[in-house]
């Protein structure tokens, strides 16, 4: 009796350890094919609609596909009012998302504010340590990383391009002055153009109802417009085109889908491309592979010299070979 007790001792430890094989390696008793069909909860708090914004959104979505990340997105909209963001961002905090894409400076800024544990990942922002959202492009510390809108060699190509090509003198500068990142745009401008015998006209918006009186107020002052990624003016960009157009003046932009949609010319990059690369950052957090702090913040990957054929035939501006531009579709 003794021994055939024995023999069912061995058995029963056998087939727990034939059991413990079969399940999960980690011993977490979680499968692996459970592990992989995790759906992650993304809360994208974004401050205004209009296409550059809705582009990168789109190429954060793709990154995040393309990489078999399954995700449900809580998308929440702040249509321009910064202290929307705000309530915004404590919603998707109060949600419990497994992690915030941020689409705008007032949007990142908001999140930034509102938590300091839930990943954040930011795009569409022009100046991440200026508006403190990170302690250095290189090291970003803390809980928030991203990609920006800004190329160092944009603006100066931007300039020399209306300068020496278009022999511009008094450049008119659109802008919300309550943005931080369209302030620190436009005083980089200011700060370059000391040194080349031209000077910014400035005229500032609260709202994008303001941009078409704001821009009218400039004619008269200027010979040229350049607009910057500002939320406020680029959701009205139209305003500023028909005023621009019917005064024969070139209006080049920031960005591409600015030229797009009528913008004379842009030294700039696809919104889909930031967007997509902000995405890829995105799955290596949710992963588990990198955290927001070991993350540098990333600079637009291709700058790319582009014009609208239609618009420069409105103003009576014949486009140079040597000007090597791409052309918008």
């Amino acid at each position: 009796m003794k021994n055939n007790w024995k023999k069912f001792g061995v058995a029963m430890f056998s087939t727990a350890l034939i059991l413990g094989a079969c399940s999960d390696d980690s011993g977490t008793g979680t499968t692996n094919n459970e592990e992989e069909a995790k759906t992650f909860k993304i809360g994208v708090t974004q401050i205004v609609e209009h296409p550059s914004l809705d582009a990168a959104y789109d190429g954060f979505q793709k990154a995040l596909e393309d990489a078999g990340i399954e995700a449900e997105y809580d998308v929440q909209i702040a249509q321009g009012d910064a202290s929307a963001s705000t309530t915004i961002a404590s919603n998707l905090v109060s949600s419990n998302v497994d992690l915030i894409f941020a689409n705008s400076t007032p949007s990142a800024q908001a999140a930034a504010s509102a938590t300091s544990d839930i990943p954040i990942v930011f795009t569409s922002v022009t100046d991440a340590v200026g508006a403190e959202l990170v302690e250095s492009m290189e090291k970003p510390g803390g809980n928030v990383t991203g990609t920006i809108d800004s190329h160092p060699d944009a603006i100066a190509n931007t300039m020399k391009f209306l300068k020496e090509e278009l022999g511009a003198k008094k450049v008119g500068m659109v802008f919300n002055s309550g943005e931080q990142n369209s302030r620190a745009q436009v005083d980089a401008v200011k700060a370059m153009l000391k040194d080349m015998d031209m000077e910014v006209v400035e005229a500032s918006v609260a709202t994008s109802a303001d941009v078409k009186q704001a821009t009218e107020s400039l004619i008269g002052k200027v010979d040229s417009f350049y607009i910057i990624t500002d939320n406020t003016v680029v959701s009205a960009l139209e305003s500023v085109i028909s005023v621009a157009n019917d005064n024969k003046l070139p209006m080049v932009a920031a960005e591409f889908d600015s030229v797009k949609r009528g913008a004379l010319a842009a030294y700039g990059f696809e919104y889909f491309d930031i967007g997509y690369e902000a995405g890829e950052m995105a799955v290596k957090i949710l992963k588990g592979e990198s955290k927001p702090a070991d993350l540098p913040v990333q600079i637009p990957q291709k700058l790319i010299f582009t014009m609208n054929k239609d618009t420069a035939s409105v103003i009576g501006l014949d486009i140079k070979d040597e000007w090597k531009a791409e052309f918008s579709e």
